[in-house]
């Protein structure tokens, strides 16, 4: 069944969250095959010296319109060179190292006769910094992934990475789906301190006495009889798992450039179920705030990146010209006892719809992604593709949802009643008759 999910009703509950601007790039090797992904944000402040020995400082962002001249792919070292404005470059050095990867250095240079980001500038010349960021052990064939902000000071510039995903070295022309995630994007376990309680023993007074022998009787004792005691146990109470509530709906957005309107749309409430050895254990993932989504839009794949409380999500979404699907799932986190898990399936085939349209299911649904990963969704809406006016197409529901199947069900229970009925009277009347015409 198809119905139309009126603007009204996207922005009447829930949270609403936008992609802020970003650079998005793609770097191919001599065939025309991707070698270099860069999805990221990057904020400079930069002091420099004006007219009558004074110092100003500039506030700007790594723009989205940049070139890309001067990046380069190889086996063992690659480079991601972004170039912008009137002369001002920003470029990533990279290195493979036992089957990880990570960024050696960082350098910017900047063109202080560009009056338009540094006015009154005393200085025409190109200033450079090269600074070190904490980019390593990002394993082969992931993105590195960090959607919190990573601030590198170097006097007189500072400067700000967040909502980054990038991988340095692609294998194949296809960027991957998995993710390797920065220390500060995964939550860290506190220790619940354990106090220690010392009792001392106290020792009885010992008394000394003289004892006074009695006279001697010749006389058979008797034992007396010995009982013995077993103290029972109080039994075991086990303390239940506590249901959890049903998650937060997010509602997210995420916008090519910040003049544009939406170019995905997503609704939905999501629950993470995980298996690791024996214990299974539930979590319910709780709506990132504006800076902890990220995500592309393009013309046969859309991304949506969601970070909240040091999880990762990262849904990919292709289509071949006629219907969407959810085609990869990549999760990766901690759990509450701490420990870090990363699970991923590249071959889904979830949330089909045609291509001008939104999928949609309020009620719950569970999918299990890999063996370990199991997902559950609430109040789902996803529009990867064709976003017109900021708002969902015509919704394809889920066969949970449609209630118009209930119909032929409800249609051919009474038919198949009314038959047996008939049937039977038949049968009756049938033996009636037949008794009748009996002999005496």
């Amino acid at each position: 069944m198809y119905r139309y999910a009126a603007f009204v009703l996207f922005l009447a509950s829930g949270l609403v969250f936008q992609l802020s601007h970003g650079t998005l790039v793609n770097v191919n090797d001599k065939d025309g095959k991707l070698c270099l992904y860069a999805n990221l944000m990057v904020n400079f402040s930069v002091s420099y010296e004006v007219t009558g020995n004074k110092n100003e400082t500039a506030e700007f962002e790594l723009p989205s319109d940049v070139t890309t001249a001067g990046s380069e792919c190889g086996a063992t070292g690659s480079t991601l060179k972004l170039n912008f404005g009137e002369g001002h470059s920003w470029s990533v050095s990279f290195s493979v190292k036992d089957k990880v990867y990570q960024a050696d250095s960082i350098t910017f240079s900047y063109n202080l006769s560009d009056t338009t980001l540094f006015p009154k500038s005393v200085s025409n010349d190109t200033a450079t910094v090269t600074v070190v960021p904490h980019i390593k052990d990002v394993s082969m064939d992931t993105c590195y992934s960090c959607m919190s902000n990573h601030m590198i000071e170097n006097d007189p510039v500072n400067q700000t990475l967040w909502n980054v995903l990038i991988q340095a070295f692609v294998s194949n022309g296809n960027k991957s789906e998995k993710v390797t995630s920065c220390a500060a994007d995964l939550p860290t376990t506190t220790v619940v301190p354990t106090t220690h309680s010392t009792t001392t023993p106290t020792a009885a007074p010992v008394t000394n006495s003289t004892p006074t022998a009695a006279p001697v009787t010749n006389a058979t004792s008797t034992a007396a009889p010995v009982t013995n005691a077993t103290s029972t146990a109080p039994p075991t109470t086990t303390t239940p798992t506590p249901t959890l509530p049903s998650p937060t709906t997010g509602k997210y957005s995420l916008k090519p450039d910040e003049n544009s309107t939406a170019c995905l749309l997503a609704n939905f409430g999501l629950r993470i179920g995980l298996k690791q050895a024996d214990k299974y254990q539930e979590m319910n993932f709780n709506p990132p705030n504006g800076s902890a989504v990220s995500g592309s839009c393009g013309v046969n794949s859309s991304e949506l990146v969601l970070v909240s409380n040091g999880i990762s999500v990262m849904l990919t979404f292709t289509n071949d010209t006629k219907k969407f699907r959810l085609h990869a799932l990549n999760i990766t986190g901690k759990t509450s006892s701490g420990v870090v898990f990363s699970e991923a399936n590249t071959n889904l085939s979830l949330w089909e719809a045609a291509v001008s349209s939104s999928y949609m299911c309020n009620k719950e649904q569970n999918y299990t992604i890999t063996n370990q990963l199991t997902i559950y969704t609430f109040d789902l809406q996803v529009q990867p593709f064709g976003v017109k006016k900021g708002a969902f197409s015509t919704a394809h529901e889920c066969s949970l949802d449609d209630t118009s199947i209930l119909i032929p069900i409800i249609v051919g229970a009474a038919l198949a009643g009314l038959i047996l009925i008939v049937v039977i009277a038949y049968v009756i009347g049938r033996r009636k008759t037949y008794v009748g015409y009996q002999t005496l």
